[in-house]
């Protein structure tokens, strides 16, 4: 009977159509063979969850399979498949980046996920090749603001540098070669542009409103008023806090924009396509302040006494 089932799972093991297709399966620690198996089957990588049990159980690899997200071909032999599984051939990682991180969250992930050293991360985040590519004559100080928020598939041993890369290209492919025709409306260059996006990611909570919030930043620009963004001094800060108070804004730093005038020497988070946009077709709209509700929405006012009504509304 063993010499049965040992034939017909070499037999169905030899049957299957390896197609280029590929399917993505998960193996979560502590998984059993048999739902390792079963997830694969769902995922048509092996015909027969049953069948291939007994194929592992024989050739003695049933027991030493590694947990992780797998991309495997569809149909592919039980011999690869399981090969695949005890050497870890096929691992992947996969990383979300979502709006509004800042370099070094990232880093903090891809030093989690993807296990690579935080002096890896350093350097290449200090890559002054990929930062001239995204900053063109602007002088960029890091890649900060480059690293496109989305979710990533990274092979098992991806390197520092090359997840940076790749988030960094990902940036290149969102940007709309049409925006390039709008900076001069604007007034701004692209660095410019992704600057003052990143303050306008970590301002808005409706999406709605990134468009108005951009305008009141380029209406205070033209004025040269200062800027006064929270998200600025938070940046400054170092780490987070709930809230910015009054003894937070005295802080010494190029990116305190209530004492400094016009924009932050870089981005300060990494923008959205939304934030983006909203750079580049803000609205036309004469506010020059606003100041959040508590469920999110902003005020928004054309002059200061206006903007001190609103603030007292709110606080009411």
């Amino acid at each position: 009977m063993r010499w049965r089932c040992l034939s017909l799972a070499l037999l169905c093991a030899a049957c299957d159509a390896h197609t280029k297709e590929e399917k993505r399966v998960m193996i979560p620690p502590g998984t059993t063979f048999r739902a390792a198996a079963e997830s694969l089957a769902s995922a048509h990588v092996v015909s027969s969850p049953h069948l291939f049990r007994i194929y592992a159980k024989l050739t003695h690899q049933d027991r030493a399979i590694k947990p992780g997200t797998y991309v495997l071909p569809k149909g592919s032999s039980w011999g690869s498949t399981l090969d695949a599984l005890t050497h870890g051939r096929g691992l992947v990682h996969t990383i979300t980046i979502p709006e509004g991180w800042e370099a070094s969250e990232i880093a903090r992930a891809l030093n989690h996920d993807l296990g690579v050293s935080t002096d890896s991360i350093t350097e290449a985040l200090d890559d002054s090749a990929l930062r001239a590519e995204v900053a063109g004559p602007d002088e960029a100080e890091s890649l900060e603001g480059f690293l496109f928020p989305d979710t990533y598939t990274f092979p098992d041993g991806t390197t520092a540098h090359e997840a940076v890369t790749e988030m960094v290209h990902e940036f290149e492919h969102a940007w709309k070669p049409e925006w390039n025709a709008r900076l001069d409306s604007v007034g701004l260059t692209r660095y410019q542009v992704v600057t003052l996006a990143s303050i306008v990611e970590k301002e808005a909570r409706v999406p709605d409103e990134r468009p108005i919030i951009a305008a009141v930043y380029l209406n205070r620009l033209r004025r040269r008023m200062p800027l006064q963004a929270d998200p600025t001094v938070q940046y400054a800060l170092g780490h987070h806090v709930e809230r910015v108070h009054y003894k937070d804004l005295g802080i010494d730093s190029p990116y305190n924009t209530y004492k400094h005038p016009g924009l932050p020497p870089g981005p300060i988070a990494s923008p959205g396509a939304a934030s983006l946009f909203a750079v580049i077709e803000p609205a036309q709209v004469p506010y020059l302040y606003f100041v959040a509700r508590p469920d999110g929405h902003h005020e928004f006012s054309e002059t200061f006494s206006e903007h001190k009504e609103a603030k007292r509304s709110i606080s009411r």
